[in-house]
């Protein structure tokens, strides 16, 4: 089991069908005590009972809001004692053009997808750094490398371009102690927040411009975080990998 033992906090990931309960099933199919950390405390601990094993955790948190991530970090720590892999999945997406972006847009896109991911590194590096040992797998998205994507305004784009420079900085800053720092850019896969919102013509023709010749699937993006959590990645920091299906390739 590439995960045994391993304490792994997953945020947003209380979404039946989402990136990040795809991530948390499958890095407790491999040995780790999973946290699930979303908005709504029932609905993590609903997806925390639903995961193969024993020991898993659901704990409320608005990534934005720095005390409820300092209180959740206790609680997690109060538990396991230790904290191994940090991944950061929430985020919210809006289909903004440029012009139609108010300031309560940008903020709350920029809130959960970054400074989010920032607050979350931070509850989780002091004990990594302890531990002289710990993963962080951030998900950006394909629409921060070709400008925009389907669903998500510029924006949205903004706020994924700016976790990759997050983490590539993180992860300079940070492999003195044995800390990795990753991206992973999905292209468009198949979610809680896609379903429905194509026509088949739509889906036809993104699948046109995909050499693998379909959409993606959760599991996908979770097989990249499994492999940038684990040992299989053990000299992997600062790297983004693209899990698109040959959508972008650059």
């Amino acid at each position: 089991m590439l995960l045994k033992d391993k304490v792994a906090i997953v945020t947003g990931a209380a979404s039946a069908r989402g990136l990040g309960r795809a991530t948390a099933k499958l890095f407790a199919e491999q040995g780790a005590k999973v946290v699930i950390a979303d908005l709504d405390e029932q609905a993590s601990i609903e997806a925390a009972n639903a995961l193969p094993g024993e020991g898993h955790l659901g704990v409320a948190i608005n990534v934005a809001d720095e005390a409820q991530v300092q209180a959740a970090k206790e609680k997690i720590l109060a538990k396991y004692g230790r904290i191994d892999v940090l991944v950061n999945n929430a985020g919210i997406t809006q289909p903004l053009k440029v012009m139609d972006i108010k300031g309560g847009n940008y903020d709350a896109v920029l809130d959960v997808s970054l400074r989010g991911t920032l607050l979350m590194s931070q509850a989780v590096i002091p004990t990594m750094r302890a531990q002289k040992s710990g993963s962080i797998v951030c998900i950006s998205s394909v629409s921060a490398q070709r400008g925009g994507g389907i669903f998500g305004g510029p924006h949205y784009s903004a706020a994924k371009a700016g976790v990759l420079g997050l983490a590539k900085a993180m992860a300079r800053e940070l492999g003195i102690d044995g800390i990795r720092v990753n991206c992973i850019t999905p292209g468009l896969i198949q979610t809680d927040i896609t379903q429905g919102k194509l026509s088949d013509e739509q889906k036809a023709n993104i699948i046109a411009g995909i050499p693998l010749n379909r959409l993606g699937d959760a599991v996908d993006i979770a097989r990249a975080a499994l492999f940038l959590a684990s040992d299989l990645a053990s000299y992997s920091t600062g790297i983004t990998l693209d899990v698109n299906g040959g959508m972008h390739i650059h």
